[in-house]
């Protein structure tokens, strides 16, 4: 996918590591729970995730967030992670309450979850397909 199609998809893009045991129980979580299909997602391993951290002026090969893009909007670490779940609906939603706790409190909680995530929750050998199903969903 090129630079220029990301923007044709209407809707927030989740850039998660297809790699990581936890990043992709997200992912599979939020393609199980997104009734309304408002999430599209990217591995930020495959071609549109690696443009869209780049057009976030994000290194792709060292990636220390998931990131949401919408449009011109861009949402990194805790503020990322809520996001996603507030967008879910309910009961989801009721997560983004923690978003009364700050961010400078937040955010090295999230920091040295995605640090040690590999060593925590473990590394795919390959990178998660989706199925067929998931599969329009995937950028």
């Amino acid at each position: 996918m090129t630079k220029s199609t990301i923007s044709d998809h209407q809707g927030p893009i989740i850039v998660f590591d297809a790699m990581c045991v936890l990043c992709t129980a997200n992912a599979q979580f939020v393609l199980r729970h997104d009734h309304l299909g408002r999430f599209r997602l990217a591995s930020m391993q495959n071609e549109t995730g690696i443009a869209l951290y780049r057009r976030c002026g994000m290194d792709p090969a060292d990636p220390d967030s998931l990131i949401i893009v919408d449009g011109a909007k861009v949402l990194r670490d805790s503020d990322a992670v809520l996001a996603i779940y507030a967008g879910l609906g309910w009961p989801w939603k009721a997560i983004s309450v923690l978003r009364i706790v700050p961010r400078m409190l937040r955010n090295p909680i999230y920091h040295w979850l995605a640090r040690n995530r590999y060593r925590i929750f473990g590394k795919r050998e390959t990178c998660w397909l989706p199925t067929p199903e998931q599969a329009s969903r995937i950028l």
